[in-house]
Parts: structure tokens; sequence; C-alpha cells
């Protein structure tokens, strides 16, 4: 970025502005234009924008009119130049701005211009602060002013204006812009963004095949990608394309590359990241506990709470400092505090004061009685003590004039106890732990403490357990500090456990743990209990407050909104939210972000076994748990409904008591249905035990949209399976058929086509024994895909026809249109490409008719599909452009990524080699619908896209990872590949 051009700041100067109808803006990143706030100027002939280019490009100085001659007309200028140069600098001062273009010294220059008013000052300026941000590590912040810079480019650079002088801009300008792009895209590497990078790499290499940056940051992307084949074949492409071009080698930064990816050199696995070590703090006892010798991690919160105590001991003037370690018990507070009161011990050298509040507990310290101990430390007789808790606070702070005093108090029961503690002068510190986030404890500098990260969770355990065992059974000791929850005190439990019992192995402990119900049980050694420790926190709260955690804790999930608290409870949201602040206050609670609550695992499993103690009578426990999965099903069902306007399935969906949200936008819509799936779904699961199960299918098929998503379809597939075989265990032939129905959309996603094929028969056969007549649709649409994927044409017709009739008995017009379009599929695999383009349209007209918007998109995907067959790439390009959007929308990635492969496929028809290319890299990139037989198809569009773009041994590895894939499924693409292979091909 150094080497970029620069254009000063140009401000204007003399006296006020002339009124205008907005600010004077120019643009050379594209065409030569000028703007009077949003109102376009006439810039004149190409020679005029020539001249206006040259003078905005002068960075302010005056050009004389020989080199404006020169600039417009090089060496044999016409006899009438000067007086042309003349005629468009007075034509100009005509559309700008008064004093904008002046006379001077004989030529001309522009001067008075607002900051930003040139697209290229801001676009340097704009690089200027990413190489800053780069240069202290703030990767993200690089990288999104390098994109506001590079989106300041509208086409060619001074396009259309004539002359050597613009053309020698244009080349040093598109050079700048083609190195701040490289520089982009190696911050995208830095950043882990591999896979994203190689669609637009696989581009601009197609578009500057002798730019070997572009090549290195590819085969670099690829590499990191898992396709090292490839990167090896960009090396292969590079070395013999500039042998034939130039009759050069690779450079060395080329070459030496491609020796480390065929070493599997380890340091190009990952981007490496700066790491900040803390400073290190002499330890200088004194009245402070010891400090645990094998504490470990908390190296960001060390830094943090050493800096601010020592910064109070060090800067004049300024009062004491305060900071106040909030956490649930067994977090580590007191370990921490501790710690970090050690490592400050040097900047305090008139003392450190330590006491135990024991906040915690039934009983906490008073105030008077602590004031009266710290004193006599502080070497006050015990004759000046005075008795009040007022006068004793009152001299505490006078004998602390002066002096540099560190005072840790733990375990604090609220702020009230601990405002008469604090030293209240400069020069001094005070370190608090306490279950209460203090709030109210003014100037306080607050730190949450959450639990370990698994790195420091696994050393603390190996520095008590020993590395030898643990180095043999890392896996073992890996979800032993899992099931404690990175809780240090749940760890340092189960550690001593092990530690005193030789004959026991990681392994023993590990499967000690993996009983949910017996773990806290088994977390306890001597004195110390993690169930000992949740209780004295659960024994302070209201009965409110009580009743609140232990049916919160029922509902499974990674966290809670505040809505779904609100139906746990069968409280209005406001009150909830009172409660669930209260309980996070206390650190029994977690505020996960704002309107969302979630429990530490340990935690939970305390709230289950109090909701089974002290929850009566036992069916309030069920209730709660009916109630917020009707919360779920009724608000999926609204999500399902503005997403498929005329759909009836929400019709025949289990009836819900408690109510779902309502939206406004469908946006908002889609915006709770991802940003609830891990909660929708693991409520779901749980409904699968008992009475509920046909809610927690229902749940499922109104939230089919997740197993379509991309982000989500593991984890939605892992729950239909668990219906499907919940519900045959129960014999409920109802909610088995609907779950094998859902099931059979997994199988289809993932293009297992012959699981999907029995699921949709055995849904079938179990709807009509249920007297279930919804799945009919369902069941025979999906086998009409499914034989369409399978090559059984007239059987995929069959079902699809059975599709449409039982829609339309339904009087579901967006199921028709779902059977009209995939039925267009089949007419196009069977050659009636006519029938297929008709059918499609049909299918849109009904989807528009119901103002349907994700179905759509689907329609106008099989609309381009048969656009595509039928030789119209144009036509089929602007279906398959507007599913595109319509997809990103609504976040459906697999469909999207779908959606991209067949563009490719229509670029590849219409010859735009690099365009397929690009969208073949996105679709890869993705992920698409069908599993491994598409992304063998999209392989193969790859291939033949490189090929056409003369990047030959690249795409042979394209087809050799697609011919396995095809010959997997049994698909007859895989002789198209082997002739693509053989040595007399030319793809």
């Amino acid at each position: 970025m150094d080497g970029g051009p620069r254009v000063p700041e140009q401000r204007r100067a003399g006296s006020a502005p002339v009124a205008e109808p907005g600010p004077l803006r120019f643009g050379v990143l594209g065409p030569v234009r000028a703007w009077h706030g949003e109102d376009a100027l006439s810039t004149g002939s190409p020679q005029q924008r020539a001249l206006l280019a040259a003078l905005l490009l002068r960075e302010g100085r005056t050009a004389t009119a020989a080199e404006l001659i020169d600039a417009l007309w090089g060496p044999e200028p016409p006899s009438q130049a000067l007086a042309a140069v003349r005629t468009y600098a007075s034509r100009l001062r005509k559309v700008l701005s008064p004093g904008v273009l002046i006379s001077e010294s004989g030529g001309y220059a522009i001067r008075g211009l607002r900051e930003g008013a040139l697209d290229l000052a801001v676009a340097q300026d704009l690089a200027a602060e990413a190489e800053k941000a780069r240069g202290t590590a703030e990767l993200g912040r690089a990288r999104a002013l390098l994109n506001q810079a590079l989106d300041l480019w509208d086409g060619e650079v001074l396009a259309g204006v004539p002359g050597p002088y613009a053309e020698a801009q244009r080349a040093r300008l598109e050079e700048w812009r083609l190195g701040l792009l490289e520089t982009r895209l190696d911050l995208d590497l830095e950043q882990g963004c591999h896979a994203e990078a190689v669609s637009e790499l696989t581009a601009l290499t197609a578009a500057h095949p002798l730019r070997e940056r572009l090549r290195e940051l590819l085969m670099l992307a690829l590499y990191r990608s898992g396709r090292q084949a490839e990167a090896l074949a960009v090396y292969a492409d590079t070395r013999r394309l500039l042998a034939e071009e130039l009759g050069v080698d690779p450079r060395p930064g080329l070459s030496e590359l491609q020796q480390r990816i065929l070493q599997a050199d380890p340091a190009l696995a990952e981007p490496s990241a700066p790491v900040t070590e803390p400073t290190a703090t002499p330890v200088r006892p004194a009245q402070l506990p010891a400090s645990v010798p094998d504490f470990t991690g908390r190296s960001s919160f060390v830094s943090e709470l050493t800096e601010v105590l020592s910064s109070a001991s060090e800067a004049e003037g300024r009062v004491m400092a305060v900071s106040a370690l909030a956490g649930i018990g067994g977090v580590g507070k007191t370990t921490l505090a501790v710690h970090v009161a050690h490592r400050a011990r040097p900047a305090f050298p008139d003392g450190q004061l330590y006491v135990d509040l024991q906040g915690a507990g039934p009983r906490s310290a008073e105030p008077e009685t602590v004031l009266g101990s710290f004193l006599r430390a502080l070497g006050t007789p015990d004759t000046a003590i005075p008795d009040s808790l007022e006068e004793r606070s009152a001299l505490y702070r006078s004998v602390l004039d002066g002096r540099r005093v560190l005072v840790l108090l733990d375990n604090a029961k609220d702020a009230a106890q601990v405002r008469p503690l604090l030293p209240g002068t400069e020069g001094c510190a005070a370190l608090v732990t306490s279950r209460v986030r203090m709030l109210d404890l003014a100037g306080a500098h607050l730190v949450d403490l959450d639990v370990m990260s698994p790195d420091e969770a696994l050393a603390l355990f190996t520095k008590i357990v020993g590395e030898e065992r643990v180095a043999a059974e890392r896996e073992a000791a890996l979800d032993v500090v899992a099931a404690c929850g990175f809780l240090p005190l749940a760890i340092r439990i189960a550690a001593s456990r092990l530690a005193a019992r030789r004959t026991w192995t990681v392994s023993v402990l590990a499967a000690k743990l993996a009983d949910e119900r017996r773990r806290l049980d088994e977390l306890q050694a001597g004195d110390l209990a993690v169930k000992a420790t949740f209780e004295l926190g659960y024994g302070q709260l209201e009965p409110p407050q009580a009743r609140a955690f232990r049916l919160l804790g029922l509902a499974d999930g990674p966290d809670i909104s505040l809505a779904a608290a609100a139906a746990v409870l069968d409280l209005p949201p406001e009150d909830t939210e009172d409660l669930l602040e209260s309980l996070v206050d206390t650190s029994l609670l977690e505020s996960a972000a704002p309107g969302r609550y979630r429990f530490h695992d340990l935690v939970r499993l305390y709230a289950r076994a109090c909701a089974e103690r002290d929850e009566w009578p036992p069916r309030e426990r069920e209730a709660a748990m009916s109630r917020v999965l009707d919360f779920y099903l009724a608000t999926a069902a609204r999500v399902y409904a503005m997403e498929r306007p005329g759909d009836r399935l929400v019709e025949h969906l289990q009836p819900t008591e408690y109510p779902g949200l309502g939206f406004t936008h469908r946006q908002e819509a889609l915006d709770w249905l991802y940003s609830e799936a891990n909660c929708l779904l693991a409520s779901a699961r749980q409904a699968l035990g008992g009475l509920r199960i046909r809610r927690g299918v229902d749940l499922l098929w109104a939230a089919k949209d997740l197993g379509e998503s991309g982000a989500n379809s593991k984890q939605y597939e892992s729950v239909a399976l668990t219906a499907t075989d919940a519900a045959q265990a129960a014999g409920d032939a109802h909610a088995e058929g609907r779950a094998r129905t859902v099931l059979t959309n997994v199988h289809l996603v993932a293009g297992r086509y012959s699981e999907a094929d029995e699921e949709a028969r055995l849904g079938g056969l179990l709807a009509d024994t249920a007297g279930d007549p919804t799945p009919v649709f369902w069941t025979s649409n999906d086998r009409g895909i499914i034989g369409l994927n399978q090559g059984r044409y007239a059987d995929a017709e069959r079902h699809l026809m059975r599709a449409i009739e039982a829609s339309r008995q339904d009087g579901n017009l967006a199921g028709e249109a779902s059977a009209l379009c995939n039925l267009s599929r089949v007419h196009l695999a069977m050659g009636r490409t006519g029938h297929a383009i008709t059918l499609a349209q049909q299918g849109i007209d009904l989807y528009d008719r119901l103002g349907a918007t994700v179905r759509l998109a689907n329609a106008r995907y099989a609309l381009g599909l048969a656009l595509t067959e039928a030789g119209r790439p144009s036509e089929a390009l602007d279906q398959l452009a507007d599913a595109l959007g319509t997809f990103q929308t609504n976040r459906q990635r697999l469909w999207e990524g779908t959606t991209h492969f067949r563009i490719a496929q229509a670029h590849l028809v219409g010859r735009q080699h690099t365009l397929s290319a690009k969208h073949a890299e996105q679709a890869l990139a993705i992920g698409c619908i069908g599993g491994d037989r598409v992304r063998a198809g999209v392989l193969t569009t790859l291939g033949r896209s490189l090929s056409g773009l003369g990047q030959v041994d690249r795409a042979r590895v394209c087809w050799l990872e697609a011919l396995p894939l095809y010959e997997q499924s049994g698909s007859p693409e895989a002789d198209a590949v082997r002739a693509l292979l053989s040595p007399v091909s030319t793809a």
C-alpha cells in the first residue's frame, strides 16, 4: 500500500463558501464525473474530461498550458491546442463552483475542495488506515477498510478519456487497485477465509494470468481448503504459461510455496496470529493467602487487573482503584484475585490487607468487625479503635492516607457490605470478589469471570494429575474437563480424586462423570463439593427466584430467549425479565446476549436436581415443558406460513394451548427461526421421550427450513432420526409416519436417494394406517424427486401426478406449484424441454398468485434449468439470478450453493468460462443440495471451465475428484468424466 498514488487533502481557502445545491464531488476511479450533492454535472467532451482529470490528479498543483497540451495530445498536438485548452477550462468554470478552477502563472489548478471530495483521495485514506490497522493486528478492520476502498472503483479508471497522460494514469491506478486487492486477499487468508477466497482468486487469475502473486494466493487458499492436488496443478499451469508466454520460470517465492506444499509444511496449514504475553510481575506475599502453585490460564484477566491495580499506585492525583470480580461459585474468583494481588504487591509497599467476608454463607461478616481487624493490622492500638461503624471507617481512611495499600475483599455479599471497607484515598486499591455483580458500587471496574477455555482446563487438570497419565489418555482427559463444564473447582476436585487413586485410569473417571444424574455426586473430595457451592447461592434466593431457577433448568438447549423463558414460567415477559436479571446478578444465570440467558452446565444439573426435589406438585414440571414446546411449535408454524403462503401444512399440525410470537415482516420471522434453531431443535428432541412426541415431530416438520439451511442440517438430521426411532418405539403410527416424512427430506438434501425412497414409502404406509392424509402429498412429491435423481422418470412422473392430485384435493396451491416444478424437471430429463418450460412457468404463476417468496425461487430455479437446456442461457441466467438472490436473503445456504452450480452451467453454455469457474467455486465453498453426486457435477463443470481457460492440469484434478463420486452413486455421468480424462479429450 506504500506505493499507491497519493493526493493530499484539498480544502477550501479564503472567504466563506458560496451557497451550492450540495457539496462538490469528483470521480476518477471510473468515468470522469462531477456532482453537486446528488446532482450530476456535465463534464463535456472526452478532451474536456481529459483536462479535468489531469487537473484533479495534479494534487492541487498548477499545470502549465504546455503540460496540459502534452497530457491531452502528446507530442503531436493540433495547431489550435492552446485555444482548445482555454475553451475547455472556461466551460468547466461555468459548471463548477466559483473559485474551484483557477488560472495561475499561465496554467490552471483545481483547489479549495472539501475533504473527501475526490474518490481517489478517499481510497488513499482508507488504504492508509487499513495499513495502520494491519500493523496493529486489527485484521478484521483492515480488511473492511480495504473493501471500502476497492468498492470506490466503478469500472475502468478514466473510462473514455483520451490522451497519453490518461493512459499512463489508468495503468498506474489499475496496478494500485490490484495491489490493494492482493493485500485484501492476503488478509482473507490470514483470517481463515480460505474457501471463500478460492472463487475470487480463480476469476482473478483467469483475468490476470501472468500475475504470479495472485497464483501464489490461489495455491495457498486451495491448500488450506484441503485441495492440495489443485494447488499443485495451479503451479504446473503457471509454470507452463510463463514458459510459453515469456520464456521464464516462476519467481522463487512461487517455487518455494510449491515445495512447501509438497512437503506438507505445517506452517502453511493455518495463518499465524500475534500472541501477546502478559507482563510478568514478581510475587511478594504479605497478609494475602498463599497463591496456589498450580494456578493456570486467565492471562488476559491477570494482565488487566494487575494493570488497573498498579496504575492506582503509580498515578498521582488519581482516586483509589476498585476492581470487582463476579461469577458463579467455583469459577475461581478467589484464586484469581489472590494471584493478581501477589503480582501487584510491589506497587503497594505499605501493605496488603485480606478478609473473607463470607457473603455466600448464612451469616456474612460485619463491616465493623472487619474494620477493627484492619485497623489493628495497620498498627492502631485497641484503645484507639472507636465503636461505631462510621467512626471506624473514618479512622481507617485516615490511617491509610499517604500510604499505598492493597485491600482484597473476598466473597462479598453486596456493595453495602463493601463500601465502608474501601480506602478512598489515592495510592490505594481494592480488589473485591463476589457472586453478585456489583453494579451499584460506584466507580468500580467490573469483571465477569467465566469458566476456563478448554486448553486452560486441560492444563490445570494436567498439573494436578501429572503429564504422563494425561498424555496417555488425552481424549479421556478432554471428556473429563468437558464434563466438569470447564469450571475450575470441578476440575480441581476431579483431578484430585484421580491423583489420589493410582489404580484409576483417566477413562474410569470420565465414565463416572458421563452419567449426568450422578455427576454432581462424583464432584466432591474432602471438604470440597460443587453441589455444596451451588447450594449456598440457591439458599439465598427468594421463592419466585428459586422457582424460576428450578423450572428454567428443565429446558434443554444452549440458552433460552426471554420469550421462551416467559413460556416456561407462565409469566408476562416484563416479570420474567426482572426475575432472570436478578438471577444473573447472583451469578446463578448468565446473560448470553440482550434478551438471552443460559446456565453453566453443572448449574443446570443442580437446577434440575432442585426441580425434582423441591418442585411440587410434579405436574408443574411437565406443564412448564409443555408450554415451551407449544411456544416453539406455534411460532415455527407462523414462520412456515409466512414463508409459504397457501401451504396448508400448518392447518394439519398438532394444536397448541400456549401462544407463540407474531411477526410483522418475513425477515423478522426468519431471524427468529435461525437465531432459535439450536433451542428449537433441543426442545423437539426433549419432547420425544413422553406424551409430547407428536408435537415434537410436528415442530421438526414446521421448521424444515433448518434442514435445508446447511448451517443446521446435521443437527436437524440427528433429531429427525431420534424422532423416527422414538415414534416407532412408542408404537405411534401417526407420529412415525410424519417423522419418516421429515426424514425423507433430510436424506434428499444429502443426496441419499435410496434411503429417502424407503423412508417415503414407509411414511406413506404409516400415514394410511393412522388415517393421516397430510403426508400423502409430501411423500408423493418427494418420491417424484427421488425418481428423477435415480433416472426412473416414469415412476417420478407417476408420483408427481399423485402429488398434484393430493394437493388439489387439499386445496394446497403451494403444494401443487411445487409438484408442477418438479414435474418440469422430469420432463426436462425425458427430453421434453418445451413441456418442461411450460410446467415451470405454471408453477411460477401459482406462486405469484400466492405471494410466495422462497418457493418462487425454487420455481425460477426449475425454469432456469429448462431454459439452459433449451440453449437460452441469457434467459436462464435471469431466472437463476432472481432465485439466487431470494435464497441468499432467506439464508438457504445449500440452495444458494446449488443455484451457483446451475449458473455456472449456464455460463458454460454461453462459453463464459471465467464466470462459470467463479460460480462453480462458490458452489463448492458453500455446498449443495444432493450430496456427493451434485458435488461431482460441480467439479465436472469447474473442470470444463478451467479447461476453457487453458488451465488443463487443474481441470484434470477436478475431474479426477469427480469420477469416484459419480462411480459411488452409480451415476451414468461417470462415463462422460472418463471421456474428459482420456488423452484425446478436448473438453
